[in-house]
């Protein structure tokens, strides 16, 4: 390899590492101030208990915007190319979230301050539509024979990497500052740090080039000219197969996070800073899950096989949630949520080389950003809400039952013959 080829492949993985991490950063502060205070600020503050249901069900909002934005983004990054559909994805998620920081909240405005934050929610969730699918694209479009799962790993570590930039920067703040002052502004800083972030993230982008792959269709033809109808009409099969096969990395996600996070704080009744921390433990498991898996879907096995593992290892860990995460030791919790959250490393670090490839490179863009956002819909979009209403009324072990479920769903979609990229 030629030092210029070197230097642009560092580029390229940099660009799809960077450019999540700071789109999941964006993601995950919400998704923390949410857990933590959005239920009291932007809620009526009589029934707590409702009022963080409300709070979970705002992360939704941004469920159901991720399929628009990835139909949204899909069509010009199959038409126009990786490069400018990914520019303008950061910037519509950077955005949304940076406004967050300057919202009023319900003791100043009422209830249109619920309505603008599930507008701006709305606006984070599109920009993530179109975010995945492009920087998963630009990894293995550029990956050499070989290495398709090792260069599709990096958007995945996006995830953890912004995990830990947003909970770190909560834990800082959790420690520096009074209850009362996070509460009153101190939840706003880090929505607008996003700012210098996407300022970051655009540097990086806007000096890349178009990937091999698009290249290539573009000198065979004219693009797609409805990229969504040519995707259902010749591989609706595959869309539906790769959307079941991505459900459970994001219920494992969202139970260990903010599902996780609430319940910690708010019932069993760690103090934030305490329970921050052992998520930030436990979130390294993942990062190491996504290496492994990616190195044994390429020398080993192949990611439908090391995907499928995965499965079978987190239905067998939701029977253990109640007596882990509701055994009453900060161990059992640290334990519960490091092996959950290393297993998502198999059900999430092979997702970027096996869903970009089970569409041809016309379609891919729209192909692969679909499958991933519905699917997050399914898996992750209520899942806050509804692992918060079972425990309420049936405890941690029913909690248990839907990860279960719900990854037995995946193996099974992993288990077909379209699933086979």
């Amino acid at each position: 390899m030629t030092t210029q080829s070197a230097a642009s492949t560092r580029r390229i993985l940099a660009a799809s590492l960077v450019g999540t991490g700071i789109e999941f950063y964006d993601f995950y502060v919400y998704t923390t101030a949410a857990a933590l205070v959005f239920g009291q600020l932007f809620f009526p503050s009589s029934d707590p208990a409702a009022s963080q249901l409300l709070s979970f069900a705002t992360i939704a909002v941004a469920f159901v915007a991720r399929p628009l934005g990835s139909i949204f983004f899909g069509h010009f990054g199959d038409r126009i190319g990786r490069k400018s559909t990914l520019v303008a994805s950061l910037l519509t998620m950077g955005l949304s979230t940076t406004l967050v920081a300057f919202l009023p909240t319900y003791g100043s405005i009422g209830w249109p301050a619920a309505l603008i934050l599930c507008i701006l929610r709305f606006g984070q969730g599109f920009g993530l539509g179109g975010e995945w699918g492009g920087a998963a694209l630009l990894a293995v479009e550029n990956a050499p024979p070989g290495y398709r799962a090792r260069y599709g790993m990096f958007p995945q570590l996006g995830a953890p990497v912004g995990f830990v930039a947003a909970n770190g920067l909560f834990l800082i703040l959790g420690i520096l500052l009074t209850p009362a002052q996070f509460l009153a502004w101190g939840w706003r800083i880090p929505f607008a740090i996003s700012a210098a972030l996407v300022g970051v993230g655009m540097w990086i982008r806007l000096r890349l080039h178009e990937t091999p792959a698009f290249a290539r269709v573009l000198e065979e033809g004219p693009p797609p000219s409805v990229p969504l109808m040519e995707l259902f009409a010749s591989h609706g099969s595959r869309v539906v197969i790769g959307t079941l096969g991505a459900v459970a990395c994001f219920v494992a996600y969202y139970i260990g996070t903010a599902f996780a996070l609430g319940y910690g704080v708010k019932t069993l009744g760690y103090s934030m800073q305490t329970f921050l921390s052992i998520q930030l433990g436990a979130i390294l498991f993942m990062a190491i899950g996504i290496v492994l898996a990616a190195y044994a879907a390429d020398r080993h096995w192949d990611e439908r096989r090391v995907l499928a593992g995965g499965c079978v290892a987190a239905m067998g860990l939701g029977f253990l949630t109640a007596p882990l995460l509701g055994g009453g030791t900060l161990l059992g919790v640290f334990v519960y949520l490091s092996a959950l959250l290393f297993i998502m490393g198999f059900v999430y670090g092979p997702l970027g080389g096996w869903l970009p490839h089970m569409f041809p490179t016309r379609v891919r863009y729209t192909g692969a950003s679909i499958t991933f956002n519905v699917a997050g819909v399914l898996g992750g979009g209520l899942t806050p809400l509804a692992a918060q209403s079972l425990a309420a009324h049936g405890g941690l072990t029913y909690v248990g039952y839907y990860v279960t479920g719900l990854t037995a769903i995946s193996l099974l979609a992993l288990t077909t013959r379209a699933a086979r990229a």
